[in-house]
């Protein structure tokens, strides 16, 4: 398929192109997202017909690019490496959480943390079976399936499964605040950092001393270089933080690790500044 002088153009390149991708830079033309709400913007937008806010531009065009560095290019070992634990701690608070239904059709084996079914390696990137699950089973199902690869350095299939969870999450609202906790990360992981953002508020608009939020939304504001955003959430972090990790939430103990290391990070982050 040849492109043509007349459009649509690649959000990416600004180059006349048409397709799933574009011939010239390869950006995927038909799934993309708003940074501000999540919703769906079909190719060639120039603004969100969900809330108005301008598709495309020079900081997501950037945030693309470190999105990409961070997934297939020689920050990929590094990245792993960080990555990894915190990829792995979520995969077990949603699988012991949520274990979803029953094997899937297609060759799946139960997960070594937590027993959640999912597709195995040798399936090549084949996506999960979510036909027969509600939205959140779905979203969480393929949540798994983009940690799961992060933990195990496949940054393609982290690649192939990411927009399918995103957009998963976004099917399934209203989301509880675990969900947008997922969802949050998802989009830091992909470099969606002002969605993380707005998720993590999101979170912290229902409930202002939730530690997840705090720590999701100071974790965004500094990969924006925001580091005074930042400061402000992880220091509310320690004001409320001893009479808060002991809330009986699902979510703190189905993430009881990431909770217990909310302080360290906070305390951590404060002695820099």
């Amino acid at each position: 398929m040849t492109s043509s002088n007349k459009g649509p153009f690649c959000p990416d390149c600004d180059r006349p192109a048409t397709g799933n991708f574009c011939q010239h830079c390869g950006a995927n033309l038909g799934g993309r997202f708003c940074n501000q709400c999540g919703g769906k913007v079909s190719a060639g937008a120039q603004f969100c017909n969900q809330c108005g806010a301008k598709a495309g531009g020079a900081g997501r065009g950037a945030h693309r690019e470190a999105a990409a560095s961070f997934l297939t290019g020689h920050n990929l070992a590094w990245w792993v490496a960080g990555a990894m634990m915190f990829a792995l701690i979520v995969v077990v608070g949603v699988a012991t959480v949520r274990p979803g239904p029953g094997p899937a059709p297609g060759g799946t084996t139960p997960a070594a943390t937590g027993g959640a079914q999912t597709a195995t390696p040798s399936t090549g990137g084949t996506p999960p079976d979510i036909s027969n699950m509600t939205p959140i089973e779905a979203a969480d199902r393929l949540f798994n399936r983009v940690m799961e690869s992060v933990s195990s350095g496949d940054s393609a299939q982290a690649q192939a499964f990411m927009p399918m969870a995103i957009a998963a999450y976004q099917r399934a609202r209203p989301l509880t605040l675990d969900g947008l906790f997922h969802l949050s990360m998802l989009n830091r992981t992909a470099g969606n950092l002002e969605a993380a953002l707005a998720q993590a508020y999101e979170i912290i608009e229902e409930d202002p001393n939730h530690l997840l939020g705090r720590a999701a939304a100071a974790e965004a504001a500094i990969e924006l270089g925001e580091l005074d955003e930042a400061e402000t959430h992880y220091r509310h972090v320690l004001d409320i933080y001893d009479e808060e990790s002991q809330r009986e939430l699902e979510e703190y103990t189905s993430h009881s690790l990431i909770v217990g290391a909310v302080r360290d990070d906070a305390e951590r982050f404060l002695a820099g500044r």
